[in-house]
């Protein structure tokens, strides 16, 4: 007999569901005890690819394509980050309608300290998992996502 509330626990979509719940549940709890407690787990993505790419010009429409997110939400998340003084928005000479988007030293600082919250968070997630483990895991993921982003038949 089947225990009721239990026929998700073998659907893929509902694993990967739980994965990220868990995920994002140990970063919270992580990085409160590393001293981040107003980072959201896209926040420290969105700092650690601008830490990560200082050295280009980034724009919305770049973490758009980067996260695969859209328009409405980046706007949310850039408005939000500027709030907190994570980033700021600079013109750009030429086209005072485009706005590159920069850390501040806050958010500089902010990137380095959620790396290493990640960087530990990497080491518990690959406890007693072989290469050859993770190389099966990466390419399933890799056709999950090719799959999802193929066209409905």
């Amino acid at each position: 007999m089947k225990r009721e509330g239990r026929e998700n626990e073998r659907k893929v979509g509902y694993a990967i569901r739980m994965q990220n719940t868990a995920f994002t549940r140990r970063f919270l709890q992580d990085g409160l005890a590393d001293g981040l407690d107003e980072v959201t787990i896209m926040h420290g993505w969105i700092m650690g690819y601008l830490h990560r790419n200082e050295d280009k010009d980034i724009y919305q429409k770049t973490i758009e394509s980067e996260f695969g997110i859209g328009r409405s939400s980046v706007t949310s998340l850039v408005k939000l980050m500027e709030k907190k003084g994570y980033i700021r928005r600079e013109t750009v000479p030429g086209d005072a309608r485009l706005k590159k988007i920069v850390l501040t030293s806050e958010g500089k600082a902010t990137a380095i300290r959620v790396k290493e919250t990640l960087d530990n968070m990497e080491l518990d997630i690959l406890k007693g998992i072989s290469q050859e483990e993770l190389q099966t895991y990466f390419a399933v993921v890799d056709k999950i996502k090719s799959n999802l982003d193929g066209q409905k038949s």
